[in-house]
């Protein structure tokens, strides 16, 4: 191919379709977190489902995404990242067409896998294109639009959900309780839920088609003059010039010093493993600050520090919106002001954010008392009924309402129920239960605490403190974790790499969660949020002290820093 000069103009605009495929990627992957929650509601009253196969369907976007993005990288580096990135595309739309038509259990299960594996390709893949692709004096803005997107996505995601939700309930409530059309409001709910995100499904696929294949991958496959058709796109003549000679330079460097081809590379190499580290402890501790589970379980956070119902739903939507908000502000000061220098900002705001959260939790939940003789006591033929008051339990601590926390277990289901004093019938009734034999299953109470209601105050200030946590994650590690991801593995090993630094990303994602309820019914949420305190104590130090400042570097000249140390050690 021969040597193309690119019209006036043209690369500013190809850099903004860039930045576009990159945030359509990134809206995807945050409605495959989120679309999930709203069709929950009606969708086991459509598709009979045990509570195994709900949390299955839950659960089965993790595991797509798990397994895509082990094999996605090893896929960019064989057919190429523009590829890839159209097989993300077309497994997404492919699943949304398959959960809309799905009746039983096992369709509906492929199609949230096949969801998952298409977030968990992009996850892997848009950064990695975006990284090689845009020059590096916008390299951090165009990327970061990929989890300024992101956020975009869970919020889309939960406002097409609460539009048909108030649709099936307005639809049900004029039912008067016919049966037939209950289940036809409900069964349209959360169909239409899938079927409305579709949409920017093709046009994320029609994009991908509009934009050239990486201009790194081409020059390590020999397609050198491919390889300068494609940096003219988005840069000057003179910029592609100079950059084609560093990626000479390097990849000869490279052959000289381990003899190995264009593709090669171990990931294991001296001058790879302290990147490698870097970027997975990043990507470990970006999930270990909570995020995930503070924004999914954000309500019921609101709700156990004193505030109702109505006024924690108003609170999650606040903290929601101001994540869009400030991530995008993140996203215009990446470049301004450095990913070191917003990464070290940041993980410092949530430290004292987390601090504080667990001190106000702590200041009521230290008052709670074990009242578990009590209630196990009141246990009659493995059914029980107890009054919650002064006279039974004890008296009010600061004169305020008492909550009664019980979690007991009947047969093989574990659940917990919360009965306050201020109650209009402050009773704990927990019925007998038969087994499948039809004999009554033993009843067990595993824990039961008696404290203090937190007061409304203490509640508004949580609200603050997690304000203060969302604004600092969006602006730090929110915008910066996947340009340290995509700018800190060297070119031969960026994509496996990307590719296991993800899983352990979602590793730590699932521990979290999988933990999270466990813990806080055990220790209390001011346990939990010193656990994610201390955990970004750790993505602190590793910022300030161990993560080079990338702004408005080449890729090869951050992969050459760490050469030169590995040279040097």
């Amino acid at each position: 191919m021969s040597t193309i000069t690119a019209p006036s103009g043209t690369p500013s605009f190809y850099n903004k379709l860039l930045a576009g495929i990159a945030g359509l990627g990134g809206l995807l992957y945050g409605i495959d977190i989120g679309i999930i929650a709203g069709a929950l509601l009606y969708l086991d009253k459509c598709i009979k489902l045990t509570e195994q196969q709900t949390s299955l369907v839950v659960a089965a976007v993790l595991a797509g995404s798990a397994v895509s993005s082990i094999v996605a990288g090893a896929l960019a580096d064989w057919i190429g990242r523009k590829k890839m990135m159209i097989v993300s595309a077309l497994l997404f739309v492919l699943s949304v067409g398959i959960i809309y038509v799905s009746n039983s259990f096992l369709p509906l299960l492929i199609g949230r896998l096949l969801q998952g594996a298409s977030g968990g390709v992009i996850a892997v893949v848009v950064p990695l294109y975006l990284a090689e692709c845009v020059p590096a004096s916008s390299r951090g803005r165009s990327t970061a639009m990929f989890q300024f997107f992101l956020t975009i996505g869970i919020a889309l995601a939960a406002l097409v959900g609460k539009y048909y939700i108030d649709q099936a309930e307005t639809a049900i409530k004029a039912a008067n309780g016919n049966a037939e059309l209950i289940l036809a409001a409900s069964n349209h709910a959360w169909r239409a839920m899938f079927l409305f995100v579709m949409w920017p499904g093709f046009v994320f696929l029609i994009g991908t088609f509009l934009v050239a294949e990486s201009p790194r991958w081409l020059f390590r496959k020999g397609r050198e003059a491919q390889a300068k058709a494609a940096l003219l796109k988005s840069r000057s003549p003179e910029e592609a010039e100079t950059e084609l000679k560093e990626m000479a330079e390097h990849l000869s460097q490279s052959k000289s010093a381990d003899g190995k081809s264009h593709s090669g590379g171990s990931l294991f190499q001296r001058k790879y493993v302290i990147p490698f580290i870097i970027a997975c402890v990043i990507l470990g501790c970006n999930q270990a600050t909570g995020i995930n589970s503070i924004l999914q379980f954000l309500t019921l956070i609101l709700q156990k520090a004193g505030l109702s119902a109505s006024f924690a739903s108003n609170g999650d939507f606040a903290v929601k919106v101001l994540n869009v908000v400030a991530t995008m502000i993140g996203v215009v000061l990446v470049d301004k002001m450095g990913r070191k220098f917003l990464l070290k900002t940041g993980t410092a705001g949530i430290i004292v954010s987390l601090l504080i959260g667990a001190g106000l939790f702590y200041s009521f939940e230290s008052k709670r008392v074990d009242v578990s003789d009590k209630v196990k006591a009141s246990i009659t033929g493995d059914a029980l009924s107890l009054k919650v008051d002064e006279a039974t339990l004890g008296a009010a601590i600061d004169g305020r309402p008492m909550e009664l926390a019980v979690l007991y277990r009947q047969g093989d289901a574990e659940k917990v129920v919360s009965v306050f004093t201020n109650d209009a019938k402050p009773v704990l009734d927990i019925p007998q239960t038969a087994g499948a034999d039809g004999k009554a299953l033993p009843l067990e109470i595993k824990r039961a605490k008696y404290g203090p209601v937190p007061t409304e105050t203490t509640g508004y200030l949580v609200i603050a403190s997690l304000m203060l946590f969302i604004t600092s994650f969006a602006l730090g590690p929110g915008v910066c974790v996947w340009l340290a991801l995509s700018e800190l593995m060297p070119t031969r090993i960026r994509s496996i790499g990307m590719g296991v630094a993800l899983v352990i990303n979602q590793g730590v994602s699932t521990g979290i969660a999988a933990f999270f309820l466990p813990i806080v019914g055990n220790f209390g949420y001011s346990a939990m949020f010193l656990f994610w305190g201390a955990c970004t104590v750790i993505y602190f130090i590793t910022a300030a002290f161990f993560l080079p400042e990338t702004k408005g570097k080449t890729l090869e000249e951050i992969e050459e820093h760490f050469d030169r140390g590995a040279k040097k050690a």
